[in-house]
This record gives C-alpha cells, sequence and structure tokens, in this order.
C-alpha cells in the first residue's frame, strides 16, 4: 500500500509571483514553501494512518471470524468431541499463521514473479515493501486461516490430530497462496488486477474469494471427508441422517459472529478507504465501500428466509440451524460480486445460493457423503455460484470503479456485457478444483494409507474428547450416542479429568 503523491511546492516559481519589488522574496519563497510541504506531509501522513488503520481494523473483523468458526463447529458436532474441535480451529491458526510467513505470503504476493507463482518476500524478508505494508500481511493472513478453518468442519469428530496439523500447514502455506496468486497478485495469469494482458480481456472479478477462499476450503474439505468416509451412525439403515449437533445456540453464535466478520472480509477486501475515483464520479472509495457493506448483508437476509421457507417445505419444520447454514452460504457467495453488483442483484444472488444449498444437501445425503457443518455443500457450492452470479450481473459502472486503468473491460453477460468474463469465470471454477483436488485429495489419500488420518472406531465411539484431550468440555447426555445400530455407548461417570461444570 503506497503513500499518496505528494503535491511540490517550487521557490523560484513562488519568487516570480511575489514580484522583483519583494524584500527577500527568495527567503518568503522558501518559507512558504516549507510550511506548505509540512502540510502536505501532515494529510499525506493522515491519509496513509488512516487507509492503514481501516486495512487493520478489517483484518482484525476477519480473524475474529475465527471466533466465529469454533463456536459454530463446536455447536454442529457432538458434545463429546467439543474440545476436539475447538483445538483443531486454534491450530488452524496458530500453525496456519507460521506457514503463511514463512511461506505462504510469498507464494501469493511476493512480486515481481511469474503468473503462477510468487518468488520475494519469504519469511517477510525486506519487508515492508513499496508495495506492502505489515497491515497487508495480517489481512491476508487471517483469509488464509479462514479457508483452512473451512476445511476442519468438513472432517470433524473422527480425524486425527496429526492430520489437522498437517493439512492446515500444507493448505495455509502453498495450496491456497497458489490460487490467490493467479487471481489477487498483479502477476497473476488470471488476475482483475493484472497489468499485462488480461484472460478474455477480463481477468477473473473475485473480488474477496467466493473462489480463491470458499471453493479452496470447501474442496478440500470434500477430499478429506470423502477419503476419511461418514462418521459411526452417521446414516441409518434407511440411509436416513441421524447425527445432530449438540448446541444449536452456539450455531446461531457462531453464524452471527462469522456475519459480522464478513464486513471485513469483503468491505476490507478494498484494502483502504480514503481515495477517490477516477471515472468522474463525485462518489470517492468509501461509497463502493458501503455499498458492498449492504450487498453483503441483502445477501445474507435473503438466503436464510429462502432456506428457513425451503426447508419447511421440503421437512415441515423451521430449523434454526439450516436457517444459518442458509445464511452463510448467501454470505459465501455474494463474496465474489459483492463490490460490483448493485443491491437488487444480491437478493436474487442469495436466492440461488439457498437453491445451490439445498440441492447440493440433498446430494449429499444420497451419495452417503458426511460433512458435520455442511462445508463442502455451503462453501464449495455457493462459491462456485457466487463466482458465475459476478460473470451475469458485474455493472459496467462499478467494474471500471474497483478495476481502474483498463476501457472496454468485459462485465456481466445479463448487464450487457458479453460472455468473456463468465468464460473466464468458468475456468476459474475448473482451475481451482482441479488444483485443490490434485494437491489436497492425495495429501488425504496417503494421510489414509499411512493410518495418520482417521482415528479407531473405538476412539470415535467414546469420543475424542475423552480418548483424546483428557476429559470432556462439560458433562452431557447426547441420545445420538445410541447408534442405529443399536449399541449402547457405555455411560462415562466424570472424573478428575471430566469437569462437572462449564
Amino acid at each position: 500500500m503506497a503513500r499518496a503523491t505528494s503535491l511540490s511546492c517550487s521557490a523560484d516559481l513562488l519568487a516570480g509571483f511575489l514580484g522583483p519589488n519583494a524584500t527577500n522574496a527568495s527567503s518568503a519563497a522558501s518559507l512558504i514553501c516549507s510550511q506548505l510541504e509540512a502540510i502536505n506531509n501532515k494529510f499525506t501522513d493522515t491519509a496513509y494512518a488512516v487507509d492503514s488503520t481501516y486495512l487493520l481494523f478489517s483484518a482484525y473483523l476477519v480473524f475474529s471470524m475465527q471466533l466465529g468458526f469454533a463456536m459454530l463447529c463446536a455447536g454442529s458436532v457432538r458434545a463429546k468431541n467439543t474440545m476436539n474441535i475447538k483445538l483443531t480451529n486454534v491450530l488452524d491458526a496458530a500453525a496456519g499463521g507460521l506457514f503463511y510467513y514463512l511461506f505462504g505470503f510469498a507464494f501469493a504476493f511476493g512480486t515481481p514473479s511469474n503468473g503462477f507463482i510468487g518468488r520475494h518476500n519469504f519469511a517477510l524478508k525486506s519487508f515492508p515493501t513499496s508495495n506492502f505494508d505489515y497491515s497487508y500481511f495480517l489481512y491476508q493472513w487471517a483469509f488464509a486461516i479462514a479457508a483452512a478453518g473451512i476445511t476442519s468442519g468438513s472432517i470433524a469428530e473422527r480425524t486425527q490430530f496429526v492430520a489437522y496439523l498437517i493439512y492446515s500447514s500444507f493448505l495455509t502455506g502453498f495450496v491456497y497462496p497458489v490460487v490467490s496468486h493467479w487471481f489477487w497478485s498483479v502477476d497473476g495469469w488470471a488476475s482483475a488486477s493484472n497489468t499485462g494482458d488480461l484472460l478474455f480481456g477480463s481477468g477473473v472479478i473475485d473480488f474477496a474469494g467466493s473462489g480463491v477462499v470458499h471453493m479452496v476450503g470447501g474442496i478440500a474439505g470434500l477430499w478429506g471427508a470423502y477419503i476419511e468416509g461418514p462418521r459411526i451412525g452417521r446414516f441409518d439403515r434407511s440411509g436416513q441422517s441421524v447425527l445432530r449437533g449438540h448446541s444449536a445456540s452456539l450455531v446461531v453464535l457462531g453464524t452471527f459472529m462469522l456475519w459480522f466478520g464478513w464486513y471485513g472480509f469483503n468491505p476490507g477486501s478494498f484494502t483502504k478507504i480514503l481515495s477517490a475515483y477516477n471515472t468522474g464520479s463525485y462518489y470517492g472509495q468509501w461509497s463502493a465501500i458501503g455499498r458492498t457493506a449492504v450487498t453483503t448483508t441483502l445477501a445474507g437476509c435473503t438466503a436464510a428466509l429462502t432456506t428457513l421457507f425451503g426447508k419447511r417445505i421440503l421437512s415441515g419444520h423451521w430449523n434454526v440451524t439450516d436457517v444459518c447454514n442458509g445464511l452463510l452460504g448467501g454470505l459465501a457467495a455474494i463474496t465474489a460480486g459483492c463490490s460490483v453488483v448493485e443491491p437488487w442483484a444480491a437478493i436474487v444472488c442469495r436466492f440461488g445460493a439457498a437453491v445451490v444449498l439445498i440441492a447440493c444437501n440433498k446430494l449429499a445425503e444420497k451419495a452417503k457423503y458426511d460433512d458435520p457443518l455442511e462445508a463442502a455443500q455451503l462453501h464449495g457450492g455457493c462459491g462456485a455460484w457466487g463466482v458465475i452470479f459476478t460473470a451475469l450481473f458485474a455493472k459496467e459502472k462499478f467494474v471500471n470503479e474497483v478495476y481502474p486503468g483498463k476501457p472496454g473491460r468485459p462485465y456481466g453477460l445479463f448487464m450487457g456485457g458479453g460472455g468473456k468474463l463468465l468464460a473466464a469465470h468458468v475456468i476459474q471454477i475448473l482451475v481451482v478444483a482441479g488444483w485443490v483436488s490434485a494437491t489436497m485429495g492425495p495429501l488425504f489419500f496417503v494421510l489414509h494409507k499411512l493410518k495418520l488420518l482417521r482415528i479407531s472406531p473405538e476412539d470415535e465411539m467414546a469420543g475424542m474428547d475423552l480418548t483424546r484431550h483428557g476429559g470432556f468440555a462439560y458433562v452431557y447426555h447426547d441420545d445420538d450416542d445410541v447408534q442405529s445400530n443399536g449399541i449402547q455407548l457405555r455411560k462415562i461417570e466424570p472424573t478428575a479429568t471430566t469437569p462437572s461444570s462449564v
């Protein structure tokens, strides 16, 4: 993030204005220029401070999403695995932070580089640079660990601790950074910010990461959950799902925390706020930031209501956890186009996201695919839909404001912009799915073959909190522990390692 260009003051020029008869004209001109320069520097420093504060605050909001993930994950699993899933969320942030510092940021934004991968600033060497400051690194780190947090939900309740460490480090240190380089770096081969030739003349407009973050995390989780297989007792003999999360309260709290953090995720992706448009518009960049916050809000609202009534028709119940997942699906979908679509289009998008989520969940149930948090369906499916939606509804004016300097850039198909942007976005979906499958799929398969992926059936039945972490998070009684095959788990009485209260 570079400083604003400073104004210049010439003492010789100013002396000419003071006239040849002015006393000490040259000295007076130098004094005036020095004062003007000092004032200009103050304004420049203030602008830089405002932009840096905005970016840091956005990074804090995105990082707060880890708390939302922790609560959502804890509420979506059975009580006997609460400590385990919370610990994995902590490790996603800790291990992911270290590996993103060592390798990830350099692979993602180490410019100048080729179109595939960055190659500078490993371990933040020679940092800060003319392009990046520490605040930008912090913001991008928060995005990287968000992708890892998505994956941890898919493989919850049956995954060995060491597997979490391995996949989280690999995902945040290599897999995710390469994708973010492709679509967000100025050198990326498909980036809308590329300073050279753009893919189909448009590049990919994935503003805050429906594809870069959500699809990466969702597809990685898809492979992990598929290779591990479903949890014991997940489906009864008729193929119906019988396991439920133990706390709807935690799910709702986690959802609201994630929604709050999304205001750093989407509006924060502008990375600065004190800027004016170069398109003759009266409004500055703060107007686009406000619009992005509005489209983000409307997306979540519409998807929540669509899911509420859709699930009511299908199941006959008003289910709060389904509504929460629908809301999050809407937010995941709007993330790509939040800055370049009209508010009314956000409502259309989120209606589609709710339909996609319901359809993906039906398909997963028929395939006996087990994802405790519906992460692959929610983030993978709705993220892909968000990428397509952006290519259909991106408005020409907004595209040129957010991505200036490329006259005639393609925009949304339904807005009269032709099909080039849609073609670029279809390619994004294909390459993200292919890259994550080619990297994370083999990793999970090797861990499975080495018996490092899934815990033993005995440990899974007893609960990972007791067998792996020394005791339960709190005393509970869970009817889902009566498995569909008729096996009654033994009741474990509280001991010195199983606290009797929260």
